[in-house]
């Protein structure tokens, strides 16, 4: 059986900037973005999480992650984010 997937989102919280991914270990993907360990998200640092999900496979987690990063599930994130 494959351990669990996530999908989150990660809100900056020096500049207006959502970063969605999967991983393993929510946490620890936190702790790498903050850390400044992902070149994408470096520059947009310190984050908070602002959403995830847990599924049972890759494949459904990764059809989360698209919607997210579409209009509808930007609109949706952009709602969970208090400042």
């Amino acid at each position: 059986m494959e351990s669990p997937y996530y999908v989150y989102a990660i809100y900056s919280k020096s500049r207006n900037y959502i970063y969605v991914g999967i991983s393993n270990d929510v946490q620890r993907r936190l702790s790498e973005h903050n850390l400044g360990y992902n070149k994408t998200t470096k520059p947009y640092r310190p984050f908070i999480l602002i959403y995830d999900e847990e599924f049972d496979n890759r494949s459904d987690a990764r059809q989360k992650e698209k919607y997210l990063k579409g209009g509808s599930g930007r609109k949706f994130l952009r709602k969970r984010i208090i400042e």
